[in-house]
């Protein structure tokens, strides 16, 4: 495969071509800050009965916010991550309330505290790190390229093989320089193939979506982000192995075996991987984490190689107005998988593309950050709805265009403005549950 071609395979077929259109045109949008909103929310018709409780997750010894942890029913699907500063909020069914309360993160051990015996708000939740005992560090002759082949080999084994249905929740914003320009939030139905079954693939569908109409002016440029909730599940690289796990990528890179760590009371294996110095075109360098009894893969931070980032924006931004001067500075990306009763399932993904924008012969400049985030919220092993591919999302789609057709102000009540900083958990769990569901009614 020459070079030309892999880069066009590998930078339009797989979720890293996130695609975003600069067009030169004026956009108008009201200025001025996201209102609050009510923090309890209801729903008529909602009868689920259910308790709120928030906190903070912080390392046990610095204090620091734990990022991203999952935070879980034990024994259910119900679960969220905590957001940058390490709080959460979870609203759990009164059917819930005499099980406990997980939270985990890489590299700490799992906390786990009865549901009952939490505050309604302000519970401070501490992580300790979760050393490797020095006999399972000590692996000299570990090889790394052929774990995460063994780890391959094992998918289904590791990983649900029925088919089921999903909700998830997702989330994209567009800042330029530090104002929002551009947020819009969807409820998703999913169908999720069995992972193993090449055959099958994942159906996206939009159930309810909205956008702030209530930020900051974009000026001349219309800075638009295509593919969005499609690319978040292509980011599901156990299902869809892509130009990281698939055959024909292996070569493309070094790897190295990075020692171990903790992962929700579980020793876990690092495999750092960089793009090789001879791939003229842009690949990936990240971690992969392997669960060391079953090699499961259980979590990816990864992001564009510095090596050839420069040649990325070739390709990744589709349209761009005469004159300007567009770089990609970075792409990075999160995917997560959480363990319930001997399968791991794609818990949460984010994105997160920084793009720096000049015109030609202008001291004009400005920096554009663009994130996404989906988070699975209910799985339904059961009721299995295959919807129809011309009702799924595209990667072509553009979802700030769509969410028209999606809107349904009764559907969010209370919670009809969107709050730009607010974690994505608490979206979810204002949302309640069954709320979330009445897509079946």
């Amino acid at each position: 495969m020459n070079s030309n071609h892999k880069i066009n395979y590998y930078l339009t077929n797989w979720l890293t071509v996130i695609l975003i259109y600069f067009l030169f045109q004026s956009f108008d949008a009201s200025a001025g800050i996201i209102s609050d909103f009510n923090e309890e929310f209801g729903a008529a018709g909602d009868t689920v009965i259910f308790k709120s409780f928030t906190g903070q997750v912080v390392d046990d010894e610095k204090n620091d916010p734990v990022v991203f942890a999952n935070v879980f029913v034990t024994g259910t699907n119900l679960g969220t991550v905590t957001n940058a500063d390490g709080e959460f909020i979870i609203k759990v069914p009164e059917e819930y309330l005499d099980q406990s309360l997980g939270i985990s993160h890489i590299g700490y051990g799992r906390a786990t505290i009865l549901i009952r015996d939490l505050k309604p708000e302000g519970n401070i939740i501490r992580l300790q790190v979760s050393p490797v005992p020095l006999k399972e560090v000590v692996i000299p002759s570990i090889n790394p390229l052929q774990i995460l082949k063994n780890s391959i080999g094992n998918i289904s084994e590791n990983y649900p093989g029925n088919s089921m249905m999903m909700t998830s929740f997702y989330r994209e914003t567009i800042k330029k320089n530090r104002n929002y320009v551009a947020i819009s939030e969807a409820i998703l139905d999913v169908y999720k193939a069995a992972y193993g079954n090449v055959t099958d693939v994942d159906r996206i569908r939009i159930f309810r979506g909205r956008k702030s109409r209530d930020v900051s002016r974009m000026d001349t440029i219309l800075f638009k982000f295509q593919g969005g909730p499609y690319n978040s599940f292509l980011l599901d690289v156990v299902k869809n192995p892509g130009e990281i796990l698939s055959e024909v990528s292996l070569d493309d890179y070094y790897y190295s075996y990075a020692g171990m760590i903790n992962v929700d009371g579980r020793e876990t294996y690092i495999i750092e991987f960089d793009q090789k110095d001879n791939i003229d075109y842009p690949l990936y360098k990240g971690k992969i984490y392997l669960d060391a009894e079953n090699l499961a893969i259980v979590g990816l931070e990864f992001g564009l190689s510095p090596k050839k980032i420069e040649r990325a924006s070739g390709t990744m931004i589709k349209k761009r107005p005469l004159g300007m001067a567009i770089d990609i500075v970075s792409a990075n990306y999160l995917t997560n998988y959480r363990l319930i009763d001997d399968k791991w399932y794609l818990s949460y993904v984010r994105s997160e593309f920084v793009v720096y924008c000049k015109w030609d012969k202008k001291l004009f400049r400005s920096i554009y950050t663009v994130m996404s985030e989906m988070a699975v919220t209910d799985t339904d092993p059961e009721n299995l709805n295959k919807f129809r591919i011309r009702e799924s999302a595209r990667s072509t789609d553009i979802l700030v265009e769509q969410i028209a057709d999606f809107e349904d102000p009764d559907f969010w009540g209370e919670y009809n403005v969107i709050k730009p900083d607010e974690s994505i958990e608490a979206a979810i769990n204002k949302l309640g549950r069954r709320l979330m569901r009445q897509k079946n009614n």
